[in-house]
């Protein structure tokens, strides 16, 4: 900028006509196909690592109100479903991570939106495997001690597992990957219009459950719940397979990109001897504009045009 403010007030000491100045921003660039597979890739991992320790290796404790005064048949299933829990932790925030450089060009104050509903639900589900992790470990350490109030201490923690799967996967969910990620996709036409359709139905049908058995109007793991999570489980499921297997649609891809094709070019300011009032050049890539001064540096031009 030192050298505008020479050119403007007649400092001494201007290098010449052809003094420029320049802010590189150019920034790496990724493919946005590999990308896509990438997400659809992660989103297909958060299928195999969440289901089986919703629907069996965490079922006997889940279940079974005594089982932490119990043998501990299912211990080994606990620290399995944990571990796959973990892996499916790592695999939402690396949707998140895939797709922002994307979604940013859209919206970026959605897409780090959609960042921090994929963050909270993964915190919320690593409460979950805590609980459970910790009732397997009292069971396995606190022999002796009274049975009843072991039997009070394994129910809280199987209310906390129950509590966190409800505002996590059964309510987050909804506003990020439903609501917040399906508008998204829809509006740029990245995927089929249908399809992300189907997340913008999903996201408010599965919120609405979870506020719902937040108040007892519906019962958790009932039919309404099972009816409202139909939607959102065949779009993340759709988008997870439509992404691995094509990608991005490429138009859309061609037309994002020739929206945001100059983000990565210098930018010159060039001091224009042909104009006597000291104007200035903007240029971006092959494209040139007049660029004007400030108004409030109009008398100082004016005193300087009579001067001369």
């Amino acid at each position: 900028m030192n050298a505008i403010a020479q050119r403007i007030f007649g400092a001494p000491g201007v290098a010449g006509p052809q003094q420029r100045l320049t802010r590189t921003t150019q920034e790496p660039r990724v493919n946005p196909q590999t990308l896509a597979r990438v997400t659809g890739v992660l989103f297909l991992i958060t299928y195999a690592t969440s289901i089986p320790a919703a629907l069996a290796l965490y079922v006997p404790v889940l279940t079974d109100p005594s089982y932490i005064n119990g043998a501990g048949a299912a211990d080994n299933g606990v620290f399995l479903g944990a571990f796959l829990e973990l892996l499916l932790i790592i695999a939402n925030i690396g949707t998140a991570i895939a797709l922002f450089p994307i979604l940013k060009r859209l919206n970026e104050s959605l897409a780090l939106g959609f960042v921090a509903a994929r963050v909270v639900e993964s915190a919320f589900i690593a409460v979950g495997v805590l609980s459970l992790l910790t009732l397997v470990t009292l069971r396995q350490e606190a022999a002796g001690l009274d049975a009843g109030s072991l039997a009070v201490v394994g129910k809280a923690l199987v209310a906390l597992h129950d509590w966190t799967f409800l505002l996590g996967p059964g309510f987050t969910v909804g506003v990020g990957n439903g609501m917040i990620l399906g508008y998204l996709l829809y509006r740029s036409g990245l995927v089929p219009r249908p399809m992300a359709a189907l997340g913008l139905v999903g996201g408010p049908l599965l919120c609405a459950s979870g506020i719902a058995i937040v108040f007892g109007v519906i019962e958790q793991g009932g039919l309404g719940q099972t009816i409202a999570v139909v939607p959102e489980f065949f779009w993340e499921l759709s988008l997870g397979i439509y992404l691995t297997v094509k990608g991005f649609r490429p138009s859309a891809v061609a037309f994002e990109s020739a929206n945001g094709r100059t983000a990565g070019h210098d930018v010159v300011l060039r001091t224009a001897p042909s104009t006597p009032e000291g104007g200035l050049y903007r240029e971006r890539g092959s494209s040139r504009s007049r660029y004007k001064p400030p108004s409030s540096f109009a008398p100082l031009l004016r005193r300087r045009t009579r001067s001369v």
